[in-house]
């Protein structure tokens, strides 16, 4: 790999990165292409002029590809197998059922959150938002307020960022030996933001559509849809925990939790025919985030500041609209932080845009209104200082102590 172009000292592959988050946060209605010229604009620089760091010309892209392979197939493989997922629980009629069961005010917005949250501490953060994103859809009659919808995403993301088995990045610490009950520590952070954004998000949507009062009457739950939703969550878990406890080495070599969410959708087709026909539309918004994790995947990010704090707060900002995964696996090689902190940064972070998240992408195909830069700022402002006042708030309780468990 060749030393990186620079202009104004900043290498050119970060600038062609940053038109194409431009282009997005201009022309939301067209990120798809935008994301894709964009890939092809980043690969054939790195190709014709700077190579990779596993080799120069198409050699060293295809080398690349090797090693990037199974990340991008298992967020292919989960995307696209929990949108049958979110299908099914919807098909399920449990959504229906859910007014019954959440107070009917603010309060009830408030606590739907809160159950995301929960979700995604044991399921995938993708899975917990696209179900918090399909009740929303039945409790308040098909208006979900863009606040809110960045509420959700930051309450699977934050769910996920305590718990080994929540978010790809705090797996990636497990399976590099970080203890799970120093990844525990991120619900300090965690539990503090979701009560600052929660209630702002859940009033807000309560005043745009207030949420279902009674559910429709002659409801039948399908159970044998619930089954299904059940097998295929169980699957997730489960290939997840066995395979970093018993098989760690596998899981870079397989995408082993997309397969298992698939092999669980595909055993069970015979019980109820999934809805293949949301597979389209959900391709697309999957192939948008697979361009944008493949393009931060060749940055020239070798090495990170000094590890500390102020550090890990910043990387949380730049996971909005980097990819966290290399820069988890860049702060593991490195060393010297605190994997609390730097599972709720990475993790939440990725909340603040609509397209840092895996899970944010998820609920954009869900509520294409929602892909917009501007609007999700704008609306979605707590989860913001949520983010900030979580981190400082566990800072001030637990300190910072750097590869030591508290």
């Amino acid at each position: 790999m060749t030393d990186p172009i620079l202009i104004l000292g900043i290498p050119f592959d970060f600038i062609l990165f940053g038109l194409i988050l431009l282009g997005i946060a201009l022309f939301h209605r067209h990120t798809l292409p935008i994301a894709l010229i964009g890939l092809v604009a980043i690969i054939g620089y790195k190709v014709g002029f700077t190579g990779f760091k596993s080799g120069a010309g198409w050699s060293g892209f295809g080398h690349h590809m090797a090693h990037e392979w199974v990340t991008l197939a298992n967020l292919f493989l989960l995307l696209m197998g929990f949108a049958i997922l979110s299908r099914h629980f919807e098909e399920s009629r449990i959504p229906d059922e859910m007014p019954a069961l959440l107070p009917d005010d603010w309060k009830g917005g408030t606590v739907l959150l809160v159950i995301v949250f929960v979700l995604s501490g044991f399921l995938d953060n993708i899975a917990g938002a696209l179900i918090g994103g399909t009740v929303a859809r039945h409790v308040f009659r098909g208006k979900v307020h863009i606040g809110y919808l960045a509420a959700i995403v930051a309450a699977s993301n934050a769910g996920g960022a305590g718990s080994v088995v929540g978010d790809t990045t705090t797996t990636m610490m497990w399976i590099d030996g970080i203890s799970p009950l120093s990844v525990l520590e991120a619900y300090i952070a965690a539990v503090v933001a979701l009560a600052i954004f929660a209630v702002p998000a859940a009033i807000r949507q309560h005043r745009f559509s207030p949420i279902v009062k009674k559910p429709p009457s002659g409801l039948r739950v399908d159970g044998v849809r619930v089954f299904i939703v059940a097998v295929i969550l169980t699957a997730a878990l489960v290939a997840n925990v066995t395979a970093n406890l018993k098989f760690p080495a596998l899981l870079d070599t397989v995408p082993v939790l997309g397969l298992a969410v698939w092999a669980a959708i595909l055993l069970t087709a015979v019980l109820r025919a999934p809805d293949w026909t949301i597979l389209p539309e959900t391709f697309k918004g999957t192939i948008f985030l697979l361009a944008l994790v493949t393009a931060a995947s060749v940055m020239p990010v070798e090495t990170l500041p000094a590890a500390s704090w102020q550090t890990a707060l910043g990387l949380g900002v730049v996971s909005s609209v980097f990819d966290n995964i290399p820069l988890t696996a860049l702060a593991l090689k490195q060393g010297g932080y605190d994997w609390g902190f730097l599972a709720y940064t990475v993790g939440f972070g990725g909340s603040l845009v609509w397209f840092g998240s895996s899970a944010g992408v998820a609920l954009s195909n869900m509520y294409p209104e929602a892909k917009s830069v501007g609007s999700w700022l704008r609306h979605g402002w707590p989860v913001a200082i949520a983010y900030v006042a979580g981190f400082f708030v566990m800072l001030a309780v637990i300190g910072w102590h750097p590869d030591q468990p508290h």
